[in-house]
């Protein structure tokens, strides 16, 4: 709930979580070698992380399963003697485009035969291991999100030493997974609420300027009707944000209560529709500059029409909502 303000604030600006170091997905890294990981993997990883000198990445989805049901996923990580072998193909991994790059945390099949939610480990991958191969960059909406950028790698024959290589331990990663995606899924939230304000100030800005039919955009009824309607949503979803932020903290950053995984799914499904529509908004005020580079506007309705499916399409969110309510009703 603290992170909250702050990360609301550098989400006006395209390249201000990168400023501050708070980029996704290293945030979400950082908190899981904080949380989880020994004395050496925050030595070796964590410090760099949190002084900047190196970026992360994080490996999960994969092109041919559907990854937003995470017990699909069929990448490897097989004991063979003092090693762990490592073999998958993963895609859109944020992160792993940047040059500064060195670590991938991904996630694989362990143990096949083990219950479903305790197959999979995340294990710590140097991206220079040999075996490991970014492939090509994946574009969004044809932005290349630079500097991080998202890639498709492939790994074939990965060998990492077994020795400090499983963060949490073996079988634990949808654990793992799931304590990333938590908080990772309110930071997106509260970045979008940047974009979404920075987008009603560009609105505002051109309403006034731009005349139409005789008089000041700003004096037309409709363009009026926007903005107010723009304002409601983003204070709408700014409680809402606030709210879930609090839970989080009080479940001590745990997303397996019944509370705050109802509570992340609802901002989550609620976050990016709201940030569409208010730049879809200003957008619109602005005519053809809106759509092409001469404004941030197509870069940010890019990443929030993006964020309706990373971290779990819209349609995951609103059934864990609808279930999860059901649960609690009274009648």
């Amino acid at each position: 709930s603290e992170y909250a303000p702050m990360a609301a604030a550098m989400g006006r600006s395209v390249i201000g979580p990168e400023v501050f170091n708070c980029s996704a997905p290293d945030t979400g890294n950082m908190e899981l070698l904080l949380r989880f990981g020994t004395e050496e993997q925050k030595r070796l990883w964590l410090d760099p992380l949190l002084n900047g000198t190196i970026r992360s990445c994080f490996g999960m989805t994969e092109p041919e399963v559907a990854s937003s049901d995470a017990t699909n996923l069929e990448s490897t990580i097989t004991i063979a003697g003092a090693q762990l072998k490592v073999d998958g193909r993963k895609w859109w991994t944020s992160g792993a485009m940047d040059p500064r790059c060195r670590l991938c945390l991904f996630l694989g099949v362990s143990d096949p035969a083990a219950e479903k939610q305790s197959r999979h480990s995340v294990v710590l991958i140097p991206m220079d291991a040999e075996g490991v191969k970014v492939e090509r960059p994946l574009t969004v909406y044809g932005f290349d999100d630079a500097p991080h950028g998202h890639a498709e790698v492939v790994f074939r024959n990965v060998r990492i030493p077994l020795r400090n290589s499983f963060l949490l331990g073996q079988g634990r990663g949808f654990e793992a997974a799931q304590r990333r995606l938590g908080p990772g899924r309110i930071h997106h939230c509260m970045r979008l609420i940047g974009m979404a304000e920075r987008a009603l100030d560009l609105q505002i800005k051109r309403a006034e300027a731009r005349k139409v039919f005789g008089k000041e955009l700003a004096k037309h009824g409709m363009m009026l009707n926007s903005i107010a309607d723009a304002r409601l949503k983003i204070e709408q979803v700014r409680l809402l944000c606030v709210e879930a932020s609090r839970k989080l903290d009080r479940s001590g950053g745990a997303n397996s209560s019944t509370t705050t995984r109802k509570w992340i799914a609802m901002i989550k499904l609620a976050a990016p529709r709201m940030a569409c529509e208010v730049i879809d908004g200003a957008i619109q005020a602005h005519g053809g500059m809106g759509v092409c580079q001469d404004t941030v506007l197509a870069r940010l309705w890019v990443q929030a029409r993006s964020l309706r499916i990373a971290d779990g399409p819209d349609e995951v969110h609103a059934e864990t909502t609808a279930k999860l309510e059901m649960r609690s009703s009274k009648l």
